[in-house]
């Protein structure tokens, strides 16, 4: 394995780490908040308030590495999300012992998730605009597509493994529910360990060359994009309503909000419409995230790669799959009509999400890659503010709302995209592209 690939390698691994450790919470998350008898609510806000600072966080610590390093930043969110996790595993356990009321669990673990909001979303915007700095814009789709897999894979194992993370006690001291966020920390350290050893640093290359820290070069190796993006004066500051990106930034907003609302109730719906106990439905739920995660990878891997669609097809392609799914995943009540309804949403949603990222990388030059990747993180973690909050409050009006609803705002968005996402090739691209 040369350089270039065991690099990828690791910034796959900060991707997959992040995934499968705020999966494997969430998945177990409802079964905590019925068993600490705290309103379903309160669940979506224990998210929500940490995807708030993540939206504030991501485009100040993506200019942040224009200056500092990708390096730095990687290694600052891994150890934010280590944090994190350590502090929600620890409040968790304490009311899960009784020591404190379960309000008083939620409102600490908020906090923690507080951490990896302000910290964590330093590393996406900084592996996103690494991985772009090595690729061709030929390349560029394929390669984000990949990394953007990292998600799906760790969104399998994370509540693949979660059930068997639910661990004993500890003497007198009952872990229970609160194992996977200590085990996933523990993951997370060892992580972060492998990479502040062998993730080369380019932080002097920052300092010394300014502008060429817009498009590392992974391992050492220039791509034509790498020098190009080397010669250019300054960085680039790429606004949300900048016309060349701002259809994608629409496209993510909408799609990333259908995904975060149906996602967060699926756990509560899961346990509701098959009638079981929230310890028991950790399974059922943990298969159903599982089909939804392997739609998603299944797509990634093998489907993407063989259709070669440019990020156009693959967003509207997405938009048409996801509004099917979720509006089935709304009206099924059997527990294989949730998993395969919630397989195709999720399918949808593994087209949708990697061509969003690829078009807005592609609609800048190089110097703005930085930008774009920040606002692009920005844009997910928007989705999160509100979403779960506004997803589960209509599941408690009624349960196929949030589904329908997420629906019908994907086919909305399918009508405005085949139009404006119908974008021309920018005028600052690379030479010969």
């Amino acid at each position: 394995m040369n350089n270039r690939d065991r690099n990828f390698m690791l910034l796959f691994m900060v991707m997959f780490t992040i995934a499968a450790g705020n999966t494997a919470l969430q998945s177990v998350l409802p079964a905590i908040g019925r068993e600490l008898k705290v309103r379903d609510s309160w669940v979506a806000a224990a998210f929500s308030v940490s995807a708030l600072l993540w939206v504030i966080a991501a485009p100040f610590w993506a200019n942040r590495s224009d200056r500092r390093g990708r390096r730095v930043m990687v290694l600052l969110g891994l150890s934010g999300f280590v944090c994190s996790l350590s502090l929600c595993g620890l409040f968790l356990m304490a009311g899960i012992n009784g020591w404190i009321g379960g309000t008083l669990t939620f409102f600490l673990f908020i906090g923690g998730r507080l951490l990896y909001g302000l910290f964590g979303s330093a590393a996406p915007p900084a592996v996103q605009a690494l991985v772009a700095g090595s690729t061709t814009r030929e390349e560029r789709t394929k390669a984000l597509t990949l990394l953007g897999s990292a998600f799906g894979l760790g969104t399998i194992l994370g509540p693949a493994i979660a059930p068997y993370l639910v661990v004993g006690s500890i003497g007198s001291v009952r872990i229970g529910l609160a194992g996977p966020a200590f085990i996933a920390a523990i993951f997370g350290a060892l992580i972060l360990s492998v990479v502040a050893r062998l993730l080369p640093n380019d932080t002097a290359m920052a300092e010394a060359h300014g502008a060429a820290t817009a498009y590392p070069s992974i391992g050492g190796q220039s791509s034509g994009a790498s020098i190009t993006a080397a010669t250019h004066p300054v960085m680039e500051r790429v606004a949300y309503f900048d016309p060349r990106v701002r259809a994608w930034m629409i496209a993510g907003l909408v799609m990333g909000h259908a995904q975060a609302m149906t996602g967060q109730a699926i756990g509560f719906l899961v346990i509701d419409r098959l009638h079981l106990d929230p310890v028991a439905a950790l399974q059922p739920l943990g298969l159903v995230l599982i089909m939804g995660a392997g739609a998603a990878l299944l797509v990634q891997w093998g489907i993407i790669p063989l259709l070669n669609l440019k990020p156009r097809g693959l967003v509207l392609i997405g938009l048409c799959a996801a509004s099917i799914g979720t509006a089935l995943t709304g009206l099924a009540t059997s527990h294989y009509g949730i998993a395969l309804a919630f397989a195709l949403s999720s399918a949808g949603f593994g087209f949708a999400r990697p061509g969003f990222t690829a078009g807005a990388s592609l609609a800048v030059g190089p110097g703005g890659q930085g930008s774009v990747a920040g606002k692009v993180t920005s844009v997910n973690g928007a989705s999160f503010v509100l979403g779960p909050s506004i997803g589960v409050g209509l599941y408690e009006l009624s349960k196929p709302l949030p589904y329908l609803l997420a629906a019908a705002a994907l086919v909305a968005m399918m009508a405005y995209g085949w139009r404006a996402l119908a974008a021309p090739a920018p005028v600052d691209a690379l030479p010969g592209e």
